[in-house]
């Protein structure tokens, strides 16, 4: 039997494709290991969103290579589709396929014959071949969605793929392409197989989820209204515009028992002159009535924030505009970013470069702003009842997320592992995973 280990670098809409590309491996009787065990085949599904994804997908290309010469090395994802000939200069690469091209990757290793492996038997020796095809075309979205192959609790459906939107800083265009989403129909196919895997949450994924628009016009509400009719305990939005989250959604989460009221939501910069350098398709005043709307429609919501400090042009006044900014909004916490050049990307062009050291300060300054908002967070919901997905056991504790994203923690006792139980939240300490009690 031969075997395959696949690793994930990025975002949820990653990991939905390779537990797809792990289930067309399993279907095939080849064997999943995991990451780190010597294997026949190797696939690395890359991010490239930052300069420093880029390293580390070729250290972890390299690693592998060290501790398993002899393995057939895939390499695919944004990076592939955006620097191939780059990856193809680390020796060991065997085979590189692009964004779209990821979901042919069995085909390839199966050949004709379609049941034996049989071009991975003799590893070439420094011959890498380049599998790119042109996203112009726009139409294709390959299916992807968490399946029994996977270790984890919450499951990853994906619904919308690639970009319409050219911000000044991002390749995910080019790595992805246009916009494009996958039958309204085919999503809640989908959805059932997960439900009849056994998960208790699904997590809404894609490139630009609030874009959703089927051939059938279907729009993103429509998709979410089916979806609610669906017997999940659990269905969670992950990053969705500002623009694009509006208040049929919102209504619609308010009123649902399966929606988590819990919203990430990128701001990306406070300065109203950065927002407009970086091309957003919103404004600060429409950020702030969003976030204000959503205060007053579902009070109890977490709301998480992506921030990028150190864009070109970005001085002490406009990172004080977006600290102020940001610590005028009642959210839960921020993921920071520190901006990082991309190649083909207008900013690329844009002059007053900030230095690593002011990034730095900004990060840190930041990133303590998150610690006092979840901390703040976590003591709003003290003595609320809440209903708690566990997840892993570690020493003695299982760990779990309340709906609106609250980390919680209580002695494990019982099978509790993707399981569901109404609990108590008691004491919070700072942003350390909040105690709690089942309520039987």
């Amino acid at each position: 039997m031969k075997s395959v280990s696949i690793h994930t670098v990025g975002c949820k809409l990653n990991y939905s494709e390779s537990s797809y590309i792990s289930r067309q491996f399993t279907e095939k009787g080849v064997e999943l290991k995991p990451f780190g065990e010597k294997t026949d085949i190797f696939i690395l599904n890359t991010c490239t969103v930052t300069a420093q994804a880029d390293r580390e997908c070729r250290q972890l290309i390299r690693s592998v290579l060290r501790n398993n010469p002899d393995t057939f090395v895939v390499i695919t994802g944004c990076y592939a589709q955006l620097r191939p000939n780059e990856i193809a200069e680390i020796d060991g690469v065997d085979l590189i396929f692009g964004s779209d091209d990821k979901f042919r990757i069995i085909d390839y290793l199966f050949g004709e014959q379609k049941d034996t492996l049989s071009c991975i038997d003799k590893k070439p020796s420094g011959k890498t071949d380049i599998i790119i095809s042109s996203l112009n075309g726009g139409g294709f979205i390959g299916e992807a969605y968490s399946s029994d192959v996977d270790s984890r609790t919450r499951a990853f459906l994906k619904i919308q793929d690639g970009c319409d939107y050219n911000c000044s800083f991002c390749t995910i265009p080019l790595a992805r392409g246009k916009s494009r989403s996958l039958a309204l129909e085919k999503v809640i196919e989908n959805a059932q197989k997960i439900i009849d895997y056994g998960y208790k949450e699904i997590i809404l994924t894609g490139v630009n989820i609030g874009d959703y628009s089927d051939e059938s016009g279907n729009t993103f509400f429509n998709l979410l209204c089916g979806l609610n009719k669906l017997n999940i305990s659990r269905i969670r939005i992950s990053s969705i515009e500002p623009n694009l989250l509006n208040a049929d959604i919102l209504n619609l989460v308010k009123t649902s028992d399966k929606f988590c009221n819990h919203f990430h939501i990128p701001l990306q910069s406070g300065s109203p002159e950065i927002l407009n350098l970086m091309r957003r398709r919103y404004n600060v005043n429409l950020y702030e009535e969003l976030i204000n709307k959503i205060s007053e429609i579902i009070p109890e919501a977490g709301i998480g924030v992506d921030v990028i400090i150190g864009f070109p042009g970005e001085t002490d006044y406009h990172f004080n505009e977006t600290y102020d900014f940001i610590n005028s909004l009642t959210v839960s916490y921020l993921h920071v970013f520190s901006y990082s050049e991309r190649p083909d990307t207008r900013s690329v062009g844009l002059p007053m470069k900030v230095s690593t050291f002011d990034k730095k300060v900004r990060s840190k300054k930041l990133r303590e702003l998150s610690e006092v908002k979840k901390s703040s967070f976590y003591k709003i919901n003290e003595g609320k009842y809440a209903e708690v997905l566990f997840e892993t056991e570690k020493n003695g504790y299982i760990e779990g997320w309340t709906g609106n994203y609250v980390r919680t923690r209580i002695k494990a006792d019982v099978k509790m592992e993707n399981e569901i139980f109404k609990v108590k939240l008691l004491k919070s300490e700072g942003i350390k995973p909040v105690e709690c009690e089942i309520i039987k």
